[in-house]
């Protein structure tokens, strides 16, 4: 794959995840193997309001094509085919549900190192098409993507954006919502590994004139413990712990208070990932 613009759903991710990622308010176990053949094995349970769920995933990689299966306790079965360059610079993404056939998707993605392009079709009676573009370089990145919906024969989103990545920084802005809606964000990395880092993200609303400011930032403590922690101006006040207790191994505890109305519950999270 060549080292171009990157995909558009890219752009402002690193901002999304330092924000968003590994914060939860359930009780996550899971648990995974690796056997001779190379088949890895991951079983996951979930406590979430209550409700226990669970699944166990197989993911089998072979040169350039990966097979990923899971089965979750509810008997739905997710099927993924991935398949790197059958074509040069090209990945071809096949998934499938069971009983739900009306959830399977192919998707095509195409890296060139000024460019990239995907396309999506959900592969039912009456298809949903969704496609995207970016062009640039590694450095500044423009692009677009768009969703039409052949039964309507309306479009039922159409976002573009654009975003700036230096060696310390990363700014981007997203125009999404049909237009109803801006979202600006910059990360600031604080070392050079990029385990420290600030984040501030605005989002505006056109139709209801709503604002949403929030700030966040990652603390790497040392090689194996990273805290993080976020504050909106709504008043939801998020933090977590992360360690990884041995090698590949992680326990996560996050949890989030309204400081708005301290009389609410606070949310809190664990999560524990167990990798040999």
């Amino acid at each position: 794959m060549s080292k171009g613009p990157g995909l558009f759903a890219d752009i402002g991710k690193k901002a999304k995840d330092l924000l968003t990622k590994d914060y939860n308010s359930d009780q996550k176990f899971s648990v995974s193997t690796y056997s001779e053949a190379g088949v890895a094995l991951t079983s996951t349970a979930v406590n979430r309001g209550g409700l226990s769920a669970g699944d166990i995933g197989a993911q089998y990689k072979y040169k350039n094509a990966l097979v990923d299966v899971k089965v979750d306790t509810d008997s739905n079965i997710s099927t993924t085919f991935t398949i790197t360059d059958i074509i040069p610079s090209t990945k071809t993404i096949a998934s499938f549900k069971v009983p739900d056939y009306n959830g399977g998707k192919l998707e095509v993605q195409y890296f060139h190192d000024h460019a990239s392009f995907t396309t999506a079709v959900a592969l039912n009676q009456s298809p949903a098409i969704d496609f995207s573009a970016t062009i640039g370089t590694p450095t500044i990145a423009f692009g677009a993507e768009a969703g039409y919906d052949t039964t309507s024969g309306n479009f039922t989103k159409y976002t573009a954006g654009f975003s700036v990545t230096q060696p310390v920084s990363i700014a981007s802005i997203i125009l999404g919502d049909k237009g109803d809606s801006v979202k600006a964000s910059y990360v600031h990395y604080v070392d050079l590994l990029k385990r420290s880092a600030g984040v501030m993200e605005i989002t505006r609303k056109f139709s209801t004139n709503e604002n949403t400011f929030t700030v966040g930032g990652q603390y790497a403590i040392d090689p194996l413990t990273v805290v993080k922690a976020k504050l909106n101006n709504h008043g939801k006040l998020g933090a977590l712990l992360q360690h990884e207790v041995i090698p590949k191994s992680m326990l996560t505890v996050s949890g989030e208070i309204d400081t708005k109305s301290l009389d609410k519950h606070p949310k809190f999270g664990l999560a524990i990932a167990l990798k040999p």
